[in-house]
């Protein structure tokens, strides 16, 4: 699909946000990206953006605003905070973020963005930065039908799959839901393992068993080279899945929904970042539990 006329503000360029910017410049968007390490910004100007010197200026004259920022008070700083974007779009404005963020901060947000005339879409991901890079990522989506159709096409040159939830903050609800069940599974996969390993089974052969039994799942598949490998560079980080465990955990709190599960993935990730895992994959528990069970290195 091409984005030709397309005006787009962009505001994040890390390691998410970079490879699905690069994907609307490929599909023909005209683009002003703005993000405070220069360099990510540098590397989507080169496939054709501009660069913008502030989240004011690259929303200059945007038909539609994307965010894709790494936490609240990011989102609450960009948006609605002293220097806060939406006070100074246009009325009619469509403004996306892509974040993993909180249903609370998000509701924030969406009453400022009424408040202001603005159309706002939660459009978290479900994808690694390999997937963005390809197009293939999942986007789900809430809040007004009309600016959600508008953004078909933006929606479409990112992924593989666009879902619309509803009309209020259906999509931050899914998204963590997802992420429960991905935390969840790495943080069980690495007992087992560890129990495999000490029970005299075969690394390698263990997991391509995994990886075709009836636990298996998409998650585990993709997963099964790299642990065969013993692979863990991040393509979610342990510090990541902190910071979303923490999420998940808030949010079952205030629907009152027990979350005994969330709690202990919580625990789990945090003690792999405080044995020094936190900038590799989540799926690096397991050498926490490795060292714990008294098992070294393969």
């Amino acid at each position: 699909m091409s984005l030709d006329g397309m005006k787009v503000g962009w505001i994040g360029a890390g390691k998410m946000g970079g490879p699905m910017s690069r994907r609307l410049t490929g599909a023909g968007a005209t683009l002003a990206v703005h993000d405070p390490v220069a360099a990510n910004a540098e590397a989507v100007v080169a496939t054709g953006a501009r660069a913008a010197s502030s989240n004011h200026d690259a929303t200059v004259d945007a038909d539609i605003v994307v965010s894709m920022i790494p936490n609240d008070a990011v989102l609450r700083a960009i948006t609605i905070g002293d220097e806060g974007i939406i006070a100074n779009l246009a009325p009619g404005t469509i403004y996306v973020d892509m974040s993993t963020v909180s249903p609370e901060v998000s509701a924030e947000v969406a009453a400022a963005a009424t408040a202001a005339g603005i159309e706002y879409l939660r459009a978290p991901v479900s994808g690694s930065t390999v997937l963005a890079e390809a197009g293939k990522l999942t986007i789900m989506v809430s809040g007004p039908k009309d600016a959600a159709d508008k953004c078909a096409n933006l929606f479409a040159a990112m992924s593989a799959e666009q879902i619309y939830l509803g009309a209020d903050d259906q999509a931050r609800y899914l998204k963590l839901v997802i992420n429960l069940l991905v935390g969840s599974t790495a943080a069980i996969l690495a007992e087992a393992l560890t129990l495999g390993r000490k029970g005299g089974l075969d690394w390698e052969q263990m997991i391509d068993v995994i990886g075709v039994s009836a636990a298996a799942s998409p998650y585990i598949q993709y997963n099964v080279a790299p642990l065969k490998a013993r692979d863990f560079s991040a393509l979610f980080t342990t510090e990541q899945m902190v910071k979303d465990s923490k999420l998940i955990c808030d949010a079952g709190a205030v629907a009152g929904v027990p979350m005994a599960f969330g709690t202990a993935m919580l625990q789990r990730f945090q003690d792999s970042v405080e044995a020094g895992y936190g900038k590799e994959n989540l799926t690096a528990a397991i050498k926490l539990l490795e060292a714990r069970a008294g098992l070294g290195e393969l």
